[in-house]
């Protein structure tokens, strides 16, 4: 049996994500900031029939980030499926023009960095497993820049970079990549943008392997 690690887990679209492959079988992962909350989602998902267990990490911590992913690997099982989608804080929104390199070291470190720490840290296991997947749930940011939250947007603009390498790169060996523009507010009302549909975008996306970069509500890009 194998493992979903899904860093940046929380009650919305991360839990709709862990009950979506955990039909499938899968264990799930989940990782975030602070260990009471996904121990407290874990206990949530296990109602439902998942097995899931929480992981504390921020993912501006490498060392952090990779024991974290360690653990999990050998408390479930290998990690075939990585999703990528921790939250973005608050001081990576700001408008461009007062948005300061501390601000776009720290957005590159969440996004950029810590997307990569977590990449390396399962790619091994993928390769041994002959396959796998990436994904990269972001923002419109991640495809057209918005200056009114400028730190997110050149951070995923690096991350989107980033995975799409990967997805050529890894092709070959069986992983697949892929980044899935969610430019609506999870949640918000609008049934494309329930956690749900995204959850079952998500595992269209590792099912059925492809291009790199599908927006919701539009086809590949």
């Amino acid at each position: 049996m194998t493992t979903i690690a899904i860093v940046g887990a929380g009650p919305g679209l991360g839990a709709a994500v862990a009950r979506r492959f955990g039909r499938e079988g899968f264990r799930a992962a989940l990782i975030s900031r602070t260990q009471a909350h996904v121990d407290r989602l874990a206990e949530e998902l296990a109602v439902d029939g998942v097995t899931a267990r929480g992981y504390a990490a921020d993912v501006r911590d490498p060392e952090a980030l990779t024991t974290a992913l360690a653990a999990a690997a050998d408390d479930l099982g290998p990690v075939s499926v990585l999703q990528y989608s921790p939250v973005p804080r608050k001081e990576f929104l700001k408008p461009v023009a007062e948005t300061t390199t501390a601000d776009l070291r720290a957005a590159t470190e969440f996004s950029i960095l810590g997307a990569a720490t977590a990449v390396r840290q399962v790619l091994p296991g993928m390769r041994e497993l002959g396959g796998g997947t990436i994904l990269l749930p972001n923002g419109s940011s991640a495809a057209t820049p918005n200056a009114a939250v400028a730190g997110t947007s050149v951070a995923f603009a690096g991350e989107s970079a980033y995975g799409r390498m990967l997805h050529d790169a890894l092709a070959a060996e069986g992983i697949g990549v892929a980044q899935l523009i969610i430019p609506g507010a999870i949640g918000g009302g609008d049934r494309l943008y329930e956690p749900d549909a995204l959850a079952e975008r998500l595992w269209q996306l590792h099912a059925e392997p492809g291009t790199f970069r599908v927006t919701v509500g539009e086809g590949p890009a």
